[in-house]
C-alpha cells in the first residue's frame, strides 16, 4: 500500500501536477489539503481519468480537503460530529482496502496571542476525542495531512528562532503530541529517525527558501502500530517542488508491505 499527501495550495491550480504525479507514482491513496475550491468546482475529472475515486469537501476561501482512493472508498465523513463548528473543510474520513484514513487540514493559528491559536490547540482537543471514540490503537488507521505544526527540533530549520511559532510553540507540539500518543507511530521518523533538513514545506515570501533548505516538516503521516511496523519506505519528494507553478508544500509519501 502506498499512501501520500500534499497541501495542494490550490487544487486547480496544481491539477496538472497532481494528474502527472498520481499517473507516475500510482498511490493507493492521496490526501490532498488547502484545495480552495467549493465543491461544484473542484475538478474531480482528472481524478477520474487517472483511475482514481476522489472524495472532497470545500468553501468559497482557503482550507479544503480531498482524498483520491484506487479502489472505492466506504464510510466517508466530513468534519466533526459534535461541536459548533463541524469544521468539514478541514477534516475527511473513509475506509478504503481495509484501512481507516483521516486525512486533516489543522487551523494554522496565525499568532499566539491570537483567538486562532487557542482554536487550533482546542482543534488537536476535537480530534483527540473524536479518534478516542472512533478508532482503537489496534485498528489499521492512517492520520495524514498538513498538522501546521513541526514535531521536533529536527522537523524546522531553526529551533531556537521559530520556539514562539505558532507551529513550533511548546503548547503545539504538545497538543499535536497527545494525539499522536493515542497510538500513532510518525511514518518518516519511524523510518530516518535522526535526519535532520528533511523538509516539506518552503515558505514562498522568501525566493531563496528552498535552494537554501529554510523549511519545515508538518506535512505528517502517522500510522497505528499494526501498520506501522509493516512500513517499508518513506520519503519525501522535493523534485515536485521544482515544477513550473508548484505548491509551497510537496508530496510525502509512505509505502506498507502487506
Amino acid at each position: 500500500m502506498k499512501i501520500a499527501t500534499f497541501n495542494a495550495n490550490s487544487v486547480r491550480m496544481r491539477m496538472e501536477q497532481i494528474y502527472q504525479w498520481l499517473v507516475r507514482e500510482k498511490p493507493d491513496i492521496l490526501c490532498l489539503q488547502e484545495t480552495k475550491v467549493q465543491d461544484p468546482d473542484f475538478p474531480a475529472e482528472p481524478f477520474r481519468e487517472a483511475g482514481y475515486h476522489v472524495v472532497y469537501r470545500g468553501q468559497k476561501t482557503g482550507a479544503g480537503v480531498a482524498i483520491a482512493t484506487r479502489e472505492e472508498p466506504r464510510d466517508v465523513s466530513y468534519g466533526f460530529d459534535s461541536g459548533k463548528e463541524r469544521d468539514e473543510a478541514r477534516l475527511i474520513r473513509l475506509k478504503v482496502a481495509g484501512v481507516s484514513v483521516i486525512n486533516t487540514y489543522v487551523p494554522q493559528g496565525r499568532d499566539i496571542t491570537s483567538e486562532h491559536f487557542t482554536y487550533k490547540l482546542a482543534w488537536f482537543e476535537r480530534l483527540r476525542k473524536l479518534i478516542d471514540k472512533e478508532y482503537a490503537p489496534g485498528d489499521r488507521l492512517i492520520w495524514c495531512g498538513d498538522v501546521n505544526v513541526a514535531p521536533t527540533e529536527l522537523d524546522v530549520h531553526d529551533p531556537k528562532g521559530l520556539k514562539n511559532h505558532v507551529d513550533f510553540h511548546p503548547k503545539a507540539r504538545a497538543a499535536l503530541e497527545k494525539v499522536r500518543a493515542w497510538g500513532f507511530v510518525d511514518v518518516f521518523r519511524q523510518l530516518h529517525p535522526n535526519e535532520p533538513g528533511q523538509f516539506a514545506f518552503w515558505d514562498y515570501r522568501v525566493a531563496t527558501n528552498f535552494t537554501k533548505n529554510i523549511g519545515w516538516r508538518v506535512d505528517l503521516i502517522f500510522a497505528t502500530k499494526p501498520l506501522a511496523k509493516k512500513a517499508a519506505r518513506a520519503w519525501i519528494d522535493r523534485d515536485e517542488r521544482l515544477e513550473k507553478n508548484a505548491s509551497d508544500h510537496t508530496f510525502v509519501v509512505a509505502e506498507f508491505d502487506q
